[in-house]
Protein backbone atom coordinates (compact mmCIF):
# COMPACT_ATOMS: atom_id res chain seq x y z
CA UNK A 1 0.00 0.00 0.00
CA UNK A 2 3.05 2.29 0.37
CA UNK A 3 5.48 1.08 -2.33
CA UNK A 4 7.02 4.47 -3.16
CA UNK A 5 7.63 5.30 0.48
CA UNK A 6 9.29 1.93 0.98
CA UNK A 7 11.45 2.45 -2.10
CA UNK A 8 12.69 5.77 -0.71
CA UNK A 9 13.26 4.40 2.79
CA UNK A 10 15.03 1.25 1.58
CA UNK A 11 17.23 2.65 -1.19
CA UNK A 12 17.71 6.40 -0.66
CA UNK A 13 20.66 6.38 1.73
CA UNK A 14 23.18 9.02 0.66
CA UNK A 15 23.82 12.14 -1.42
CA UNK A 16 20.79 13.61 -3.21
CA UNK A 17 18.85 10.44 -2.46
CA UNK A 18 19.32 10.97 1.26
CA UNK A 19 18.25 14.62 0.99
CA UNK A 20 15.14 13.50 -0.89
CA UNK A 21 14.33 10.96 1.82
CA UNK A 22 14.91 13.35 4.70
CA UNK A 23 12.93 16.15 3.05
CA UNK A 24 10.01 13.79 2.41
CA UNK A 25 9.92 12.52 5.98
CA UNK A 26 10.18 16.03 7.44
CA UNK A 27 7.37 17.18 5.11
CA UNK A 28 5.18 14.32 6.39
CA UNK A 29 6.00 14.97 10.05
CA UNK A 30 5.18 18.65 9.59
CA UNK A 31 1.77 17.90 8.06
CA UNK A 32 1.02 15.11 10.50
CA UNK A 33 1.59 17.57 13.32
CA UNK A 34 -0.99 19.96 11.88
CA UNK A 35 1.35 22.14 9.82
CA UNK A 36 0.78 23.51 6.34
CA UNK A 37 2.99 23.71 3.25
CA UNK A 38 3.44 26.56 0.78
CA UNK A 39 4.86 25.79 -2.67
CA UNK A 40 6.95 28.01 -4.94
CA UNK A 41 7.12 26.75 -8.52
CA UNK A 42 9.54 28.19 -11.09
CA UNK A 43 10.79 26.81 -14.39
CA UNK A 44 8.54 25.16 -16.96
CA UNK A 45 7.03 22.60 -14.63
CA UNK A 46 3.51 22.86 -16.04
CA UNK A 47 4.77 22.15 -19.54
CA UNK A 48 6.61 19.18 -18.02
CA UNK A 49 3.22 17.93 -16.74
CA UNK A 50 3.91 18.34 -13.02
CA UNK A 51 0.13 18.50 -12.63
CA UNK A 52 -0.07 14.70 -12.86
CA UNK A 53 1.36 14.54 -9.33
CA UNK A 54 0.65 18.08 -8.06
CA UNK A 55 -3.11 18.13 -8.75
CA UNK A 56 -3.89 15.08 -6.56
CA UNK A 57 -1.56 16.50 -3.88
CA UNK A 58 -3.62 19.69 -3.81
CA UNK A 59 -6.85 17.70 -3.60
CA UNK A 60 -5.40 15.61 -0.76
CA UNK A 61 -4.45 18.66 1.30
CA UNK A 62 -0.68 18.33 0.91
CA UNK A 63 -0.39 21.85 -0.52
CA UNK A 64 -1.96 24.90 1.16
CA UNK A 65 -0.75 27.86 -0.88
CA UNK A 66 1.39 28.58 -3.92
CA UNK A 67 3.64 31.09 -5.64
CA UNK A 68 4.02 30.44 -9.36
CA UNK A 69 5.39 32.19 -12.38
CA UNK A 70 2.89 33.52 -14.91
CA UNK A 71 4.23 30.92 -17.35
CA UNK A 72 3.46 28.01 -15.02
CA UNK A 73 -0.01 29.41 -14.37
CA UNK A 74 -0.98 29.70 -18.03
CA UNK A 75 0.81 26.54 -19.15
CA UNK A 76 -1.30 24.42 -16.79
CA UNK A 77 -4.32 25.73 -18.69
CA UNK A 78 -2.61 25.13 -22.05
CA UNK A 79 -2.04 21.48 -21.17
CA UNK A 80 -5.74 21.10 -20.42
CA UNK A 81 -7.05 22.56 -23.68
CA UNK A 82 -4.28 21.70 -26.14
CA UNK A 83 -2.57 18.55 -24.83
CA UNK A 84 -3.00 16.46 -28.00
CA UNK A 85 -1.35 19.15 -30.12
CA UNK A 86 1.89 19.28 -28.11
CA UNK A 87 4.90 17.76 -29.84
CA UNK A 88 7.84 16.13 -28.08
CA UNK A 89 11.42 16.17 -29.31
CA UNK A 90 13.39 13.46 -27.53
CA UNK A 91 16.50 14.23 -29.61
CA UNK A 92 16.44 18.00 -28.99
CA UNK A 93 20.06 17.93 -27.77
CA UNK A 94 21.18 17.31 -31.35
CA UNK A 95 19.10 20.03 -32.99
CA UNK A 96 20.65 22.54 -35.32
CA UNK A 97 19.40 26.10 -35.70
CA UNK A 98 17.57 25.01 -38.83
CA UNK A 99 15.63 22.39 -36.84
CA UNK A 100 14.35 25.01 -34.41
CA UNK A 101 13.49 27.31 -37.31
CA UNK A 102 11.26 24.55 -38.71
CA UNK A 103 9.54 24.24 -35.32
CA UNK A 104 8.83 27.97 -35.43
CA UNK A 105 7.37 27.60 -38.94
CA UNK A 106 5.05 24.92 -37.53
CA UNK A 107 3.80 27.53 -35.05
CA UNK A 108 5.20 25.63 -32.09
CA UNK A 109 7.18 27.04 -29.17
CA UNK A 110 9.80 24.60 -27.89
CA UNK A 111 10.42 24.14 -24.15
CA UNK A 112 13.41 21.77 -23.90
CA UNK A 113 12.01 18.45 -25.21
CA UNK A 114 8.37 19.44 -25.70
CA UNK A 115 6.58 22.30 -27.42
CA UNK A 116 3.47 24.43 -26.95
CA UNK A 117 1.15 24.76 -29.97
CA UNK A 118 0.46 28.45 -30.60
CA UNK A 119 -2.91 28.17 -32.33
CA UNK A 120 -4.42 25.49 -30.08
CA UNK A 121 -3.06 26.95 -26.82
CA UNK A 122 -2.33 30.69 -26.99
CA UNK A 123 -5.05 31.66 -29.43
CA UNK A 124 -7.78 29.47 -27.95
CA UNK A 125 -7.22 30.88 -24.46
CA UNK A 126 -6.85 34.41 -25.85
CA UNK A 127 -10.40 34.25 -27.23
CA UNK A 128 -11.70 33.63 -23.72
CA UNK A 129 -9.51 35.78 -21.50
CA UNK A 130 -9.42 38.98 -23.58
CA UNK A 131 -13.22 39.47 -23.34
CA UNK A 132 -12.87 38.98 -19.56
CA UNK A 133 -10.30 41.79 -19.44
CA UNK A 134 -12.56 44.05 -21.48
CA UNK A 135 -15.52 43.31 -19.20
CA UNK A 136 -13.39 44.17 -16.19
CA UNK A 137 -12.43 47.45 -17.83
CA UNK A 138 -16.05 48.28 -18.63
CA UNK A 139 -17.18 47.46 -15.09
CA UNK A 140 -14.26 49.12 -13.35
CA UNK A 141 -13.05 45.87 -11.76
CA UNK A 142 -9.55 45.25 -10.44
CA UNK A 143 -8.42 41.70 -9.83
CA UNK A 144 -5.27 39.70 -9.20
CA UNK A 145 -3.73 37.94 -12.19
CA UNK A 146 -4.55 34.46 -10.92
CA UNK A 147 -8.18 35.38 -10.27
CA UNK A 148 -8.76 35.82 -14.00
CA UNK A 149 -7.28 32.37 -14.58
CA UNK A 150 -9.17 30.78 -11.68
CA UNK A 151 -12.43 31.94 -13.24
CA UNK A 152 -11.28 31.11 -16.75
CA UNK A 153 -10.27 27.51 -16.10
CA UNK A 154 -13.53 26.76 -14.31
CA UNK A 155 -15.51 28.31 -17.16
CA UNK A 156 -13.87 26.27 -19.93
CA UNK A 157 -16.40 23.87 -21.45
CA UNK A 158 -15.31 20.29 -20.67
CA UNK A 159 -15.88 19.49 -24.35
CA UNK A 160 -12.74 21.56 -25.04
CA UNK A 161 -10.55 19.44 -22.74
CA UNK A 162 -7.73 17.57 -24.46
CA UNK A 163 -5.81 16.79 -21.29
CA UNK A 164 -7.19 14.99 -18.26
CA UNK A 165 -8.83 17.45 -15.87
CA UNK A 166 -7.63 15.40 -12.91
CA UNK A 167 -4.05 16.15 -14.05
CA UNK A 168 -4.55 19.94 -14.15
CA UNK A 169 -3.12 21.53 -11.01
CA UNK A 170 -4.60 24.94 -11.83
CA UNK A 171 -8.10 23.45 -11.94
CA UNK A 172 -7.48 21.70 -8.61
CA UNK A 173 -6.17 24.93 -7.06
CA UNK A 174 -9.09 26.97 -8.37
CA UNK A 175 -11.64 24.51 -6.99
CA UNK A 176 -9.83 24.48 -3.64
CA UNK A 177 -9.62 28.30 -3.66
CA UNK A 178 -5.94 27.92 -2.84
CA UNK A 179 -4.15 31.14 -1.82
CA UNK A 180 -1.79 31.97 -4.65
CA UNK A 181 0.59 34.74 -5.71
CA UNK A 182 1.94 35.25 -9.22
CA UNK A 183 4.92 37.59 -8.93
CA UNK A 184 6.28 39.00 -12.16
CA UNK A 185 3.24 37.85 -14.13
CA UNK A 186 4.17 40.36 -16.83
CA UNK A 187 6.93 37.94 -17.83
CA UNK A 188 4.64 35.41 -19.50
CA UNK A 189 2.91 34.93 -22.82
CA UNK A 190 -0.35 36.35 -21.54
CA UNK A 191 1.48 39.08 -19.69
CA UNK A 192 2.76 40.16 -23.11
CA UNK A 193 -0.70 39.78 -24.67
CA UNK A 194 -2.20 41.88 -21.87
CA UNK A 195 0.46 44.56 -22.42
CA UNK A 196 -0.45 44.68 -26.11
CA UNK A 197 -4.12 45.30 -25.31
CA UNK A 198 -3.12 48.03 -22.86
CA UNK A 199 -0.98 49.62 -25.60
CA UNK A 200 -3.87 49.41 -28.07
CA UNK A 201 -6.22 51.06 -25.58
CA UNK A 202 -8.54 48.06 -25.17
CA UNK A 203 -8.17 48.07 -21.39
CA UNK A 204 -6.20 49.95 -18.73
CA UNK A 205 -3.34 48.27 -16.85
CA UNK A 206 -5.16 48.92 -13.58
CA UNK A 207 -7.63 46.05 -14.10
CA UNK A 208 -4.79 43.78 -12.91
CA UNK A 209 -3.62 44.34 -9.35
CA UNK A 210 0.11 44.89 -8.98
CA UNK A 211 2.84 42.79 -7.45
CA UNK A 212 2.97 45.21 -4.51
CA UNK A 213 -0.71 44.50 -3.89
CA UNK A 214 0.06 40.78 -4.05
CA UNK A 215 2.55 41.20 -1.19
CA UNK A 216 0.19 43.40 0.82
CA UNK A 217 -2.48 40.69 0.56
CA UNK A 218 0.05 37.95 1.25
CA UNK A 219 0.84 39.44 4.66
CA UNK A 220 -2.60 38.37 5.88
CA UNK A 221 -2.53 35.05 3.99
CA UNK A 222 0.80 34.18 5.61
CA UNK A 223 -0.49 34.97 9.09
CA UNK A 224 -3.43 32.62 8.51
CA UNK A 225 -1.28 29.86 7.00
CA UNK A 226 1.27 30.05 9.81
CA UNK A 227 -1.17 29.56 12.68
CA UNK A 228 -0.71 26.47 14.81
CA UNK A 229 2.27 24.34 13.75
CA UNK A 230 3.27 26.88 11.13
CA UNK A 231 3.78 26.76 7.38
CA UNK A 232 6.70 25.29 5.48
CA UNK A 233 8.26 26.44 2.21
CA UNK A 234 8.72 23.93 -0.61
CA UNK A 235 10.57 25.45 -3.57
CA UNK A 236 11.09 24.16 -7.10
CA UNK A 237 13.76 26.12 -8.94
CA UNK A 238 14.73 29.67 -8.03
CA UNK A 239 14.08 33.22 -9.09
CA UNK A 240 11.11 35.41 -8.27
CA UNK A 241 8.66 32.55 -7.68
CA UNK A 242 10.68 31.66 -4.58
CA UNK A 243 12.25 34.94 -3.52
CA UNK A 244 9.00 36.93 -3.57
CA UNK A 245 6.94 34.91 -1.06
CA UNK A 246 9.77 33.88 1.26
CA UNK A 247 10.43 37.59 1.93
CA UNK A 248 7.04 37.95 3.64
CA UNK A 249 8.53 36.94 7.01
CA UNK A 250 11.27 39.62 7.27
CA UNK A 251 8.92 42.18 5.71
CA UNK A 252 6.28 41.66 8.39
CA UNK A 253 8.97 41.70 11.07
CA UNK A 254 10.97 44.74 9.92
CA UNK A 255 8.71 46.73 7.61
CA UNK A 256 5.38 46.28 9.40
CA UNK A 257 7.19 45.94 12.74
CA UNK A 258 4.81 43.19 13.80
CA UNK A 259 5.41 39.76 15.32
CA UNK A 260 5.55 36.88 12.84
CA UNK A 261 6.28 33.17 12.89
CA UNK A 262 9.27 32.06 10.82
CA UNK A 263 8.90 29.50 8.06
CA UNK A 264 8.64 26.10 9.72
CA UNK A 265 10.39 24.01 7.01
CA UNK A 266 12.40 24.67 3.89
CA UNK A 267 13.20 22.47 0.91
CA UNK A 268 14.58 23.55 -2.45
CA UNK A 269 14.80 21.22 -5.42
CA UNK A 270 16.96 22.67 -8.14
CA UNK A 271 19.73 21.64 -10.51
CA UNK A 272 21.31 25.07 -10.08
CA UNK A 273 24.53 24.49 -8.17
CA UNK A 274 25.93 26.95 -5.65
CA UNK A 275 27.62 29.86 -7.38
CA UNK A 276 28.66 33.45 -6.76
CA UNK A 277 25.66 35.72 -6.30
CA UNK A 278 23.14 33.23 -7.66
CA UNK A 279 19.87 33.23 -5.74
CA UNK A 280 18.85 29.96 -7.35
CA UNK A 281 22.06 28.37 -6.17
CA UNK A 282 22.14 29.93 -2.70
CA UNK A 283 22.22 27.46 0.16
CA UNK A 284 19.45 27.76 2.79
CA UNK A 285 21.77 28.98 5.55
CA UNK A 286 22.37 32.16 3.53
CA UNK A 287 18.67 32.91 4.09
CA UNK A 288 19.30 32.95 7.84
CA UNK A 289 21.22 36.21 7.38
CA UNK A 290 18.11 37.72 5.73
CA UNK A 291 15.89 36.49 8.59
CA UNK A 292 13.87 34.35 6.18
CA UNK A 293 14.86 31.13 7.98
CA UNK A 294 16.23 30.38 11.43
CA UNK A 295 18.97 27.97 12.58
CA UNK A 296 16.19 25.71 13.88
CA UNK A 297 14.34 25.49 10.55
CA UNK A 298 14.54 22.00 9.01
CA UNK A 299 16.41 22.69 5.74
CA UNK A 300 16.94 20.50 2.71
CA UNK A 301 18.48 20.98 -0.72
CA UNK A 302 18.08 18.38 -3.45
CA UNK A 303 20.36 19.21 -6.38
CA UNK A 304 18.50 17.23 -9.00
CA UNK A 305 15.85 17.40 -11.68
CA UNK A 306 12.51 18.35 -10.11
CA UNK A 307 10.64 16.39 -12.78
CA UNK A 308 12.22 13.26 -11.28
CA UNK A 309 12.26 14.13 -7.58
CA UNK A 310 8.90 15.81 -7.02
CA UNK A 311 6.67 13.01 -8.37
CA UNK A 312 8.56 10.54 -6.15
CA UNK A 313 8.13 12.71 -3.08
CA UNK A 314 4.46 13.44 -3.74
CA UNK A 315 3.71 9.80 -4.45
CA UNK A 316 5.24 8.85 -1.09
CA UNK A 317 3.43 11.68 0.71
CA UNK A 318 0.08 10.68 -0.82
CA UNK A 319 0.70 7.17 0.49
CA UNK A 320 1.41 8.60 3.94
CA UNK A 321 -1.78 10.63 3.77
CA UNK A 322 -3.92 7.68 2.68
CA UNK A 323 -2.31 5.07 4.98
CA UNK A 324 -0.76 6.96 7.91
CA UNK A 325 -0.52 4.01 10.32
CA UNK A 326 1.17 1.77 7.76
CA UNK A 327 3.46 4.61 6.67
CA UNK A 328 4.54 5.43 10.21
CA UNK A 329 5.17 1.76 10.96
CA UNK A 330 7.38 1.55 7.88
CA UNK A 331 9.26 4.70 8.88
CA UNK A 332 9.91 3.26 12.33
CA UNK A 333 11.10 -0.02 10.79
CA UNK A 334 13.73 1.60 8.61
CA UNK A 335 14.77 4.02 11.34
CA UNK A 336 15.70 1.11 13.58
Amino acid sequence: MTPTLELILRHYKNFNARATRDATLAYWRHLEGGGRMFWAVAGAMSSAQLGISLAPAIRAGLVHGMSVTGANLEESLFRLVAHRHYKDFADYRYFRKEDDARILEQRMRRVTDTSIPEDEAFRVVEKIVVPAWKRAAAEGQRRFWHEYFYDLIQAVDPSLYQGKPEDCWLLAAAKAKLPIVVPGHEDSTFGNIFASHVKLGDCPPTIVKSGIEYMAAFYDQYRELSTGRGVGFFQIGGGIAGDFPICVVPSIKYDLEQPVKPWAYFCQISDSTTSYGSYSGATPNEKITWDKLTPETPMFVVESDATIVVPLMLSALLECKEHPDEANALIRKYAA
